[in-house]
Formats: C-alpha cells, structure tokens, sequence
C-alpha cells in the first residue's frame, strides 16, 4: 500500500486516523498508519498537554493535526479571540440558551462542577485556531495539518508549508476540492455524505472518482464509508493516495469514551444517523436523539449559524461526554460518527483494527485480481 505521499510523510501505509483521543494518536501511529489529533475543542494549554504526551511517548513516529477555521461564519472578522467572543454573545438568543439547558436537565445530565454553562468559541474562528496551529508547529513529529472546514486562509497555507509540513483540507464538493487545489495545499480529503461530521451530500462512490479527475496530480484522501479494508480498496481503485478514517477509532480500547457512550456507538445501526445542524450551526452527521429531534420541530428554536450554534452547545457537549453513563445522558448526547457506524459491533484495540484493515485490503485486491483474464 505504500506510495509517494507515505514516503513523504514517514509512514508505512496510507491510513490516516482522525481522532481526539491522544491514545488512538500514538497507537495507530506505532502499528504504521498515522494518527490525527482533533484540536477542536482545546485551549492552546489543553493542545499543548495533549502534544506533550504525544511526543512523550510516540516514539520516532509522525503524527498530524486537524484543526478548524472556516472561511466564513458569524461575526467574522479581524478582532481579538476576546473581543470576538464579546460581539459573538451579543448574537445569541437567550431563548437558545434555555432550550439547551432545558434539554439537558430534562434528560437528569449533571450541571458541570464550576457551575459555568459555555465552553466559549472552541477552536471555530481564526481568532482561536491560530494560536492552536502555532502550538503544532512547534513540534518536530507533528508533519501534516488538515484543516475541517473549507480551504484554509492563504497565511496559514504559508505558514505551514514554509515549516517543511504538508496541510490539506476536508471537502465535500467537487468544486471545493478544486478551490483546494487553486490555493496550493498539498492535499484533499474528499468525504462523502454517508461520513460522520461535516460532510457534503454527494455519496463517496460518486465524490471519489469525480475529485480525483478535477485535482489531478494532487493527492486526494478518501473519507466517508471507510471501516474495513475492502473498502479502502474500493477507494484506492478510484485513485485515493490513502484512506482518511474517523468513527473506527470511536470504540477502540484506547480511546478514552465512557461505556455508556461506546455501547450507545457499538449497538448503532446506520439508519441510526442523521444530519443535524443542532449541535455545531452546520449540518453534521451524528446519533440521532432526542436532542436532535427536539431542535428539528417547528415550535423550537432554530439552529444559529456557525461559531453560535456551538456557543448555545458546547457545555452539553462536555457535559454529555463527561456524564455519558448518567441519568438518560445518551438521549441527549453528542455522537457524531458516521453511516459506517453500522459495520462497527465490537471493540477492537488500534494495532487489531490496523491489521485487519491490511489483510482486508489484501484479500480484497487479490479476489479482484483474480477475476483478470490470465495472460
């Protein structure tokens, strides 16, 4: 499976594992894809412990960096990260607020200890992303950054690609992975609309092939679908350069999730997904719930747009991840994953998940090769 991109990244297959677990991070890393910490979500303390333990214990393995600043959202602009979250507030309804918190208490989730109800803007501005992604580039493994919405502001695609590191970017449309291409990044994650997140609605079997003629000779990373090895086949035949994985890795011995919520996952059938802007201002495929039907009716608060929406959220995000097993906390709980959900029953560790996937693969290009007229 090795090709130009792996040699260029110091990795042995082209399997790339998105997560927010730093465990996962090292683990696939070590058994020779390359792990992809989620910076979402951290303060640049939080980031820079993450990668400190990274690095600790990592070995002479590469690892990347996946962090998010959308080309437009609400009050976008050149202010502060403080003074930003000051303007910001002043755009979120009250009416919001209660909704969420309602819904948590309705569902018995504990309130967070130092009784504070926002997490803030997270990771989802340039104000907040930037010093994120100065943290990353302060690490001599760390040899790639993704960016999860959009393509990235030109400085940062200079900034990164002047430290000797590659930076891509997740799209869902044809035309955004040209867009990719036109601002330089080194290379596209093309997902489909069956992957969990943000994802387009173009399904992957179509999206690949089409994203792999519009970009040519840049790499493209097939995402959306992808949780064993013959589907990777199916994306490296239409010309994927690697296989970008994420909702694998959410029930993976390493990864740090309460029972409550990897059994919630485990027993998941694909039908079980749904595509809600409730939780981030985007549309995001996840569990559905309570919490997104709730948000879903007509006599409901409608979604706000995108860093407010996740304002409105972010302490039920912590809350639902932290208190997983409390109450009727899944009912309400933040689960993003994506269709591929379905295929996943049981918990494996990140070195058996690896190995699996390579011999799937390798059974599956066999059974396709021996359907070759013998010559």
């Amino acid at each position: 499976m090795s090709n130009a991109l792996c040699e260029r990244l110091g990795i042995e297959f082209p399997i790339f594992a998105f997560t927010h677990c730093r465990d996962v991070v090292v683990a696939v890393s070590k058994a020779g894809g390359i792990g992809v910490l989620g910076a979402v979500g951290f303060s640049p303390e939080q980031l820079k412990e993450e990668l400190d333990w990274i690095d600790e214990h990592i070995g002479d393995k590469p690892y990347g960096v996946d962090i998010v600043i959308p080309q437009k959202y609400e009050g976008m602009g050149s202010m502060s990260a403080e003074e930003m979250e000051k303007e910001l507030w002043k755009m979120v309804p009250q009416e919001h607020l209660d909704f969420a918190q309602k819904l948590l208490a309705d569902a018995g989730v504990p309130a967070w200890p130092d009784g504070t109800t926002t997490m803030g803007l997270m990771g989802w501005t340039d104000a907040t992303a930037t010093p994120l992604l100065e943290e990353a580039l302060t690490r001599p493994q760390c040899v790639m950054i993704a960016n999860a919405l959009g393509t990235p502001p030109a400085d940062k695609i200079k900034l990164v690609q002047n430290s000797g590191r590659l930076i891509g970017a997740l799209c869902g449309r044809v035309k955004q992975a040209v867009a990719h291409k036109e601002a330089g990044l080194d290379f596209v994650v093309a997902q489909g609309g069956e992957g969990g997140g943000h994802a387009g609605d173009v399904g992957s079997v179509v999206l690949w092939p089409q994203i792999v003629d519009a970009i040519g000779d840049t790499p493209m990373l097939a995402a959306g679908g992808i949780g064993n090895g013959r589907q990777i086949a199916a994306a490296m035949a239409m010309g994927a350069a690697g296989a970008w994985t994420g909702s694998l890795w959410l029930t993976v011995e390493e990864a740090h999730v309460e029972e409550a919520q990897r059994q919630s996952l485990l027993n998941a059938s694909s039908e079980d997904t749904i595509r809600s802007r409730s939780w981030t201002g985007k549309t995001c495929r996840m569990l559905k719930s309570e919490w997104t039907d709730a948000w879903d009716r007509a006599d409901t608060p409608e979604p706000l747009g995108m860093p407010l929406q996740g304002m409105v959220t972010s302490d039920g995000m912590r809350r639902t991840h932290t208190y997983a097993g409390v109450g009727d906390c899944q009912s309400v709980a933040f689960n993003p994953c994506g269709q591929v959900i379905g295929q996943i029953n049981e918990m494996e560790s990140c070195r058996s998940v690896m190995f699996r996937l390579l011999d799937e693969y390798v059974d599956a290009v066999e059974k396709a090769g021996s359907m070759l007229p013998k010559v």
